[in-house]
């Protein structure tokens, strides 16, 4: 698809009258599958209704851009209303590094949770999408740039807090949200399971925000944990980390088990596999080395799990 027969198929749509920000979902997919042949624009209404982006764009099955799209027109893609988009806005850009938010002809992009340029394609005129052709090759080229995007090196101990409590923030918001989504719609997951195994097993009386709480929690620090024992810095994964957690805590074992398998369910797997990237870009010993002078602290893991649970929830 090329941008003019894109914008010529959103015209149609969009002067019918009756569109929502939901008509326009397969237009865009197919322009940027067509505009990145080796990138995969996922878009899944079940994830969506637990938290996602409306587009997680993956390449070999890792998650490297995100897209939030809202109607055409939309006047508030900063996202500054107190109302509207504001929460999720800033939600979304405490925890994804590489985040385009649109109204599907204007383009907004967010890299580290900063404003980095946006570009528009076409404009509303009389009720009209008109196009804006000298802007093509830029958007072309900015689309492209996005999905090649390499997260910085994390090299301190508060910047490393920071992401972790984002991923584990939106970790949590979306378990809470599929847990509550299975509840009502009565539907069984692997996450439920888990669960009432939870509730079963150690507290009994917890609800599906709290669970969620623990879970996500427990995701990024053993996620850190399982860093901290890689030998392969240039490499890392969710199922990498499954392998590196230590034989003596078989109660994490067990969970990155689940984490690494293809039973993972899919309304997370993004997230984590988001997660691993943080961890990618760091040495985390080195981290840790550094963390451990600067603090005075004999065991620096134990501490900066402190600093990590305050950026998680002050």
């Amino acid at each position: 698809m090329t941008l003019t027969g894109y914008i010529d198929n959103l015209n149609q749509r969009y002067t019918l009258g009756n569109a929502t920000e939901h008509t326009f979902r397969g237009d865009l997919q197919q322009l940027l599958e067509t505009l990145l042949p080796e990138i995969r624009a996922t878009n899944e209404p079940k994830r969506q209704s637990c938290g996602a982006p409306d587009y997680i764009l993956t390449k070999k099955e890792v998650p490297i851009g995100f897209i939030e799209a809202k109607d055409i027109g939309d006047k508030d893609l900063l996202g500054k209303k107190k109302t509207g988009n504001k929460e999720q806005f800033d939600r979304y850009k405490a925890s994804l590094s590489n985040l385009i938010f649109t109204d599907y002809i204007d383009f907004h992009l967010y890299q580290d949770g900063v404003f980095i340029t946006k570009i528009a394609i076409a404009e509303v005129i009389d009720n009209q999408i008109k196009p804006i052709p000298e802007n093509f090759t830029n958007f072309t080229n900015l689309i492209k740039n996005f999905v090649t995007h390499i997260g910085q090196s994390i090299k301190s101990s508060k910047r490393l807090a920071e992401m972790m409590a984002g991923k584990a923030r939106l970790l949590s918001d979306v378990i809470e949200q599929a847990l509550t989504s299975d509840e009502t719609h009565q539907e069984d997951s692997t996450l439920k399971e888990q669960m009432l195994a939870f509730k079963d097993v150690l507290i009994h009386e917890i609800t599906p925000k709290g669970f969620a709480d623990v879970y996500a929690q427990t995701i990024a620090y053993g996620m850190f944990a399982a860093r901290l024992h890689d030998p392969t810095l240039e490499t890392f994964s969710r199922q990498e980390a499954a392998e590196l957690i230590p034989k003596s805590n078989p109660f994490l074992r067990k969970l990155f088990g689940y984490i690494a398998g293809p039973d993972i369910d899919e309304r997370i797997k993004w997230i984590v596999e988001n997660l691993a990237e943080i961890f990618l870009a760091c040495n985390v010993e080195s981290i840790l080395k550094n963390y451990g002078k600067s603090t005075k602290m004999e065991d620096p893991i134990i501490h900066f799990y402190e600093t990590f649970l305050a950026e998680y929830d002050p």
